[in-house]
C-alpha cells in the first residue's frame, strides 16, 4: 500500500480530553506516522484477565474507521504459555479491535530463530501447550516434565502422595536428553526444579547417577526473566525469573558451578527487541510506511524488564552508529550468531527505526509509593545494572495517557 493510499483510507482520530472522553482528531495530509508501538500486556492492559479501563479508548486511536491499524503495533509480552495465534485472540477480544498473531512477540517467539537446537532432544519446561509450542517453533523431539516423570517416576520425592517407587520398564531405552527450553513458570516447581538439575546433573541421562560432574552442562534456553508480574492481586506475584532464581541457586548449591544460561530470551534482552523491532517493520511494510518509521516507543510496567531493555537496545541502536564500539560489535555478534548469520531479519532491522524511548505506566508492577520500586530485581545476567538503563524516557499514570504522549510527541 502506498503512502497516498494510506492517507486516504484515515479517519479522524480520538484524542483522550483530560476528563478521560475522546475527542476527534486526524493525521495531517503532510503527516504519516513514523514511529512503532511497542506494548506490554500484563499490567498496560490488563490485570490478569481484567481489561484496564484506559486501553480500550487509548487503542481507538491507533485503528481506523474499520478497526485496522494504521500504526505498526506489535504486542510483547513476557508470557510464554501460550501461542501467538491464541494470544492475538485474547487481545482482540480485549481491546475489540483486530489483532494478527504477526502483531504478537511472546517471550519464547525468538526460539524460532534457535535453528541448531531444532533437531536436539530438548527437555521443555512450563504450563500451558508447551509440546504444541515447541513444535511451532521449529523443535523436532520434545519430552516435557510431566513424560520425563512419567519415565524416571522414582525421581520425583517431594510429594509423598505422588511417590512412585517402581521404576518404569523403559528407563534404559530413554534417549539422551539434550538440551531445556524453558518457557515459563510450571505448576509444580519441586517436581521441575528437582528433574531439570537431576537432567544437567546427568549430562542429560537421569536413569543413573552421575560417577562424575559434566561442566559445561547441556545447553539452557531460558524464557521470560520477569522475577515478578501483575495480575488481580493487590501486590505483584511471583515470575518466571523467580523459578530460575530457585534453579540457579540450588545447581550452584549441589555442585559448586554456576548454571550457564545458552541463551536468556524474552524482555530485557536486546534479541527479543531486535525480534519486536523487525515485527514492526513488517507491519510497517504492509502500511506502506517502513521508508518513513525512525523511532520505536516502548510501553510497558516493570522498571526491571520493559524500561531495562528498551533502555538497553536504545543503546544498541545508538551504538550501531558508533564506529569502533566495542559494545555494538558484542551485541551485533551475539543477536547475528544466535540468528544464524546477517540475515533478512537484520537487513530489514538496519532500514527502521534508530531510537527506542521507553514509557512507564503506574498500573502494574511499578508503585511510586513502595520502596522496593528502588531495589534492582534485574536478571542475574544482565548484572550489574546502570541506574540509568531503569529509568524510563517517560512516566505516565496508564497507556491511554502514554498513546496521547507519543502522539503529542510525533505532531500527530
Amino acid at each position: 500500500m502506498s503512502t497516498a493510499t494510506f492517507m486516504q483510507v484515515l479517519r479522524p482520530l480520538e484524542a483522550a480530553s483530560g476528563s478521560g472522553r475522546l475527542v476527534r482528531r486526524a493525521f495531517s495530509n503532510q503527516t504519516v506516522p513514523r514511529f512503532g508501538l511497542l506494548f506490554d500486556i500484563d499490567g498496560v492492559i490488563v490485570r490478569g484477565k481484567k481489561v484496564l479501563p484506559p486501553a480500550a479508548d487509548g487503542f481507538k486511536r491507533l485503528v481506523d474507521s474499520k478497526g485496522k491499524f494504521r500504526v505498526p503495533t506489535v504486542f510483547v509480552t513476557n508470557a510464554g504459555n501460550a501461542l501467538r495465534h491464541d494470544k492475538a485472540q485474547q487481545l482482540s477480544e480485549w481491546l475489540q479491535v483486530k489483532v494478527h498473531e504477526d502483531q504478537v512477540v511472546m517471550a519464547h517467539s525468538p526460539l524460532r530463530m534457535f535453528h541448531q537446537f531444532h533437531n536436539k532432544h530438548m527437555l521443555v519446561s512450563g504450563q500451558g501447550p508447551v509440546k504444541e509450542i515447541a513444535k511451532y517453533l521449529g523443535f523436532q523431539k520434545v519430552t516435557t516434565i510431566e513424560e520425563l516423570r512419567a519415565t524416571f517416576p522414582a525421581l520425583d520425592a517431594v510429594d509423598h502422595q505422588r511417590r512412585i517407587s517402581v521404576p518404569c520398564s523403559f528407563e534404559e531405552y530413554f534417549p539422551r536428553i539434550e538440551g531445556l527450553v524453558l518457557f515459563g513458570e510450571p505448576v509444580r516447581w519441586e517436581t521441575a526444579l528437582q528433574l531439570l538439575v537431576d537432567v544437567l546433573m546427568t549430562d542429560g541421562l537421569p536413569r543413573k547417577a552421575p560417577s562424575k560432574h559434566f561442566y559445561p552442562h547441556i545447553p539452557v534456553l531460558a524464557c521470560n526473566m520477569d522475577l515478578q508480574w501483575m495480575a488481580e492481586a493487590c501486590m505483584p506475584r511471583f515470575g518466571h525469573g523467580a523459578f530460575l532464581l530457585c534453579l540457579e541457586n540450588l545447581y550452584k548449591k549441589i555442585t559448586g558451578h554456576d548454571l550457564i544460561y545458552t541463551a536468556l530470551i524474552g524482555k530485557p534482552s536486546e534479541l527479543t527487541y531486535h525480534h519486536a523491532h523487525h515485527m514492526v517493520m513488517k507491519q510497517a511494510k504492509l502500511l506502506g510506511l517502513e521508508k518513513h518509521l525512525k523511532a520505536l516507543y516502548a510501553i510497558g510496567d516493570n522498571i526491571n524488564t520493559d524500561v531495562f531493555g528498551a533502555n538497553l537496545y536504545q543503546q544498541y541502536l545508538r551504538n550501531q552508529c558508533i564506529i569502533g564500539s566495542q559494545r555494538a560489535v558484542q551485541v551485533a555478534r551475539s543477536i547475528e550468531n544466535l540468528v544464524g548469520g546477517h540475515d533478512e531479519t537484520c537487513e530489514m532491522v538496519e532500514l527502521g527505526a534508530s531510537t527506542c524511548s521507553s514509557i512507564l505506566v503506574e498500573t502494574g508492577v511499578y508503585s511510586q509509593d513502595c520502596s522496593t520500586s528502588t531495589l534492582d530485581h534485574s536478571p542475574r545476567d544482565f548484572l550489574p545494572v546502570e541506574e540509568k538503563l531503569r529509568e524510563p524516557n517517560y512516566t505516565v499514570a496508564n497507556v491511554a495517557e502514554a498513546i496521547d504522549l507519543i502522539f503529542r510527541n510525533e505532531g500527530l
